[in-house]
């Protein structure tokens, strides 16, 4: 390869950046397909009209339905840490915050929820992600080990019920409560579900 080629398709070129547009867009459209219409029904000529491309540039990118529907998902909730002592009896408020910001600036989560509620596939994608990345900041605080599994489906629980109420289904007393009202609600309830005795 002569230095040309190599400064034209290195990363930071111009068809490096086509290429992570053409992507972005791509995402785009299947998250806003999928919350729309489903999985079983959004179609690849769907998301390419959508994305204002042709449908092989999805199946190049994606290779198929599943690949494209797998990235379009894909998330890292990016949960803190709260092994410390001091945190761990703040572990509520810390993670509804969290969750909050994560719902107010994340159409990724938004999408996969609305996908979640509908079809298997999505619930299914959802359950992965709350199996890999709940249970971890679970066992560091729940007092039995044997009861992280239930202790993590509970604080879902309130957290995924929190977001279909206020960002899917935009009920208006759940859209109309303030960050710090929803905070003062709910922290004290993930905190019991995480930290308290087993009733």
């Amino acid at each position: 390869m002569n230095g040309s080629d190599s400064i034209s398709t290195g990363p930071g070129s111009g068809v490096a950046r086509r290429s992570d547009a053409t992507r972005g867009a791509i995402l785009a459209a299947a998250r806003e397909r999928f919350a729309a219409d489903g999985y079983e029904r959004a179609t690849i000529r769907a998301i390419a009209k959508d994305a204002n491309i042709d449908p092989s540039m999805v199946m190049r990118y994606y290779r198929n339905k599943e690949g494209l529907f797998a990235a379009a998902v894909a998330i890292d909730l990016r949960l803190p840490d709260v092994s410390g002592a001091e945190r761990r009896h703040n572990t509520g408020r810390i993670l509804v915050e969290h969750f909050l910001d994560m719902w107010e600036n994340n159409e990724v989560l938004t999408a996969l929820l609305r996908v979640g509620v509908t079809n298997q596939a999505g619930a299914e994608r959802m359950q992965g992600i709350l199996r890999d990345q709940l249970l971890p900041v679970t066992r560091q605080v729940c007092p039995d080990p044997e009861q992280v599994p239930a202790r993590a489906a509970l604080m879902a629980s309130q957290l995924l019920g929190l977001a279909l109420t206020r960002y899917v289904l935009r009920m208006p007393p759940a859209v109309g409560l303030a960050r710090a009202e929803i905070v003062a609600w709910l922290a004290p309830t993930i905190q019991r579900y995480l930290t308290a005795p087993s009733p």
